[in-house]
């Protein structure tokens, strides 16, 4: 995953205010896996990362211009 994108993840992560433990139980992603991303010893699943940002409100978009151009959460 892009490293602007883990980073404003991790961000959105810590601004929720919500524990590590309340985000998996909500959003269905593995507990250690949301410790270790935020500890920035692993990275992310496009699909995990997708789960997180819905419990969050957050949406994740291709690029402005790319031939896509769509949703991916």
């Amino acid at each position: 995953m892009n490293k602007d994108i883990e980073q404003t993840l991790r961000k959105a992560i810590a601004d929720s205010g919500l524990s590590y433990y309340r985000l998996a139980k909500d959003s269905g992603v593995d507990l250690r896996s949301i410790g270790r991303f935020m500890a920035e010893s692993q990275t992310l699943r496009l699909n995990i990362a997708a789960k997180i940002c819905r419990r969050l409100g957050l949406e994740l978009l291709t690029p402005k211009g790319s031939e896509h151009g769509k949703r991916i959460s």
